[in-house]
């Protein structure tokens, strides 16, 4: 039978769009499935306010009367100015093991691409840098995590086969938690705070956070403006994602870092226990039971895996050892809570000052992830 290409026109369709990629990997180790309340939202043009600057489109495969394929063309219009350039996006791409499903699939959102007047497509990517970016290639053996999507070793093959070419690489770490905080960081730590007037600030609830949240989303966006790809968050994207993470924090793991003359803020981590294998019981659902796998995961104490969500300095501090002040605290409550292990999330290969963060540690770069692009 013959493929059938469809575009996704209404919400209902929407919900078959997410649900593909849950189908596909039905009984995969290794996958993680999205919380599927937050993926309908993220790919709703009424709901997220990225919409503000991007348009997209979603299609679907159809064999034998069966979805057998899926992908989003988008064009981000702030990104392209940023960078100066013509490209679109493709993203949420999934498909199973047949050429004339990938190249229909293909077929179509590059046509729509150039419709757009776009000269290049990458991917896979999405709307912001917040959503999946990368295609597995490296580590198909090991389990994704909450802000990462997994994908069969065939993926590779097929996107290289219609002409895809590498564009950038991340690498991703299993870092062992040790001990007791290493010397050198406690050394590197008393010596920034004092040279530089720095004051580490701790949080009784999460109501103080609400006051530094949306500064810690302004300061991603001036310390992650020169990486692939990257484009400022606006302040209703920051206010949608702020909404969206709070409720996931443990405060033991939400650290910033304040200069003491003015309280400016100039540093900033994140990590939430790994939700990986409760994401994996719930199966992507909130409810009926999903909360309670998620609240588990959070909050309980045989969760052994801490991921890294975010670390972000000013490009003022740099390479001065902020990053210190961080560690110095992540370290002791990770053994205080009984983590053994923690995981970074993709981290660009070229970016040579955060990998330089886990020196010494004994890390295992266990995953890498790719981005493809083609000139249309």
């Amino acid at each position: 039978m013959s493929i059938i290409i469809k575009k996704v026109s209404d919400k209902a369709t929407i919900k078959k769009f997410v649900y593909f990629n849950i189908n596909l990997y039905e009984g995969c180790e290794q996958y993680v499935p999205p919380l599927i309340y937050d993926e309908i939202a993220t790919l709703n043009k009424d709901k997220n306010p990225a919409f503000d600057h991007c348009e997209a489109v979603y299609f679907l495969a159809y064999k034998d009367g069966e979805i057998v394929g899926r992908i989003a063309a988008i064009v981000n219009h702030k990104a392209n100015e940023i960078w100066k350039q013509k490209y679109a996006r493709f993203g949420f791409v999934d498909f199973i093991d047949d050429e004339d499903v990938v190249d229909r699939l293909f077929e179509s959102a590059e046509s729509w691409a150039r419709h757009k007047g776009m000269t290049h497509i990458h991917g896979p990517l999405g709307f912001t840098d917040m959503d999946h970016e990368g295609m597995l290639i490296h580590g198909y053996d090991r389990i994704s995590t909450m802000l990462t999507s997994y994908s069969y070793p065939y993926y590779k093959e097929h996107i290289e086969r219609i002409g895809y070419k590498k564009d950038v690489d991340w690498n991703e770490y299993l870092i062992p938690i040790p001990k007791g905080v290493p010397e050198r960081y406690e050394r590197i730590a008393e010596v920034v705070q004092k040279k530089f007037g720095l004051v580490v600030k701790h949080f009784d609830n999460k109501k103080e956070v609400g006051k530094y949240a949306t500064g810690v989303f302004n300061l991603l966006n001036k310390s992650y403006k020169d990486l692939y790809g990257f484009v400022e968050l606006t302040d209703k994207q920051i206010e949608y994602y702020v909404n969206m993470y709070i409720p996931l924090l443990r405060l033991d793991f939400f650290t910033v870092v304040l200069r003491q003359e003015d309280h400016k803020l100039i540093g900033f981590g994140i990590g939430i226990p790994s939700l990986a294998k409760a994401l994996q019981k719930a199966k992507g659902k909130f409810l009926p039971t999903g909360w309670f796998h998620l609240y588990r995961a959070l909050k309980g104490n045989d969760n052994k895996v801490l991921d890294l969500l975010l670390i972000g300095v000013d490009p003022e501090y740099q390479g001065k050892g902020v990053n210190s002040l961080i560690f110095n605290e992540f370290i002791p409550a990770a053994n205080r809570l009984g983590f053994e292990v923690a995981e970074s999330n993709p981290e660009l290969a070229l970016n040579k000052k955060v990998q330089s963060m886990w020196d010494g540690m004994g890390v295992e770069h266990h995953k890498t992830r790719r981005a493809y692009i083609k000139k249309l």
